[in-house]
């Protein structure tokens, strides 16, 4: 059986392991002759001690504006290399609904990458590993791209 994916679904954050999976997401959607949905999920909330707190209008503007600036250097690298099936979103919510159900219903999403968790352990035993929950929930195949020698320093 083989097996083709139409449509690859990366989430991107800044860092490292996150650009290298939209660089493999490309790489994966040229071979299939799809296309990439890569995005970028705004929380509204920020862990405190005391839970979680909402976020400030002008942190949120100051995010948003961080987001479409992430989203349009994802652009600019599919088109250095030569790859233009390409759609960006800025989306506010939670990142783990976001990607595990909101969007691969809308976008139709067969395929889901992400990078491996880089939150330290204080954060991933608060909020659990966006990863881990995608692995769980994720209603399509999912890749877990893990940091390259290169991206981990």
């Amino acid at each position: 059986m083989e097996q083709t994916y139409q449509t690859v679904l990366v989430g991107v954050d800044g860092s490292s392991q996150a650009q290298e999976a939209f660089e493999k997401a490309i790489e994966v959607a040229r071979r299939n002759n799809g296309r990439v949905i890569v995005v970028k999920v705004i929380e509204q909330q920020v862990s405190s001690t005391m839970g979680f707190a909402p976020l400030s209008e002008s942190v949120l503007a100051q995010e948003e504006n961080d987001a479409n600036e992430l989203i349009q250097k994802c652009k600019d690298y599919a088109n250095s290399v030569s790859f233009e099936n390409i759609e960006g979103v800025v989306i506010y919510g939670s990142t783990k609904i976001m990607l595990t159900s909101e969007l691969p219903e809308k976008y139709d999403v067969d395929f889901i990458m992400v990078g491996q968790s880089g939150l330290n352990a204080v954060e991933r035993f608060i909020t659990g590993s966006v990863a881990g929950y995608i692995i769980r929930q994720a209603p399509c195949d999912v890749l877990i791209i893990t940091p390259s020698d290169e991206s981990e320093t």
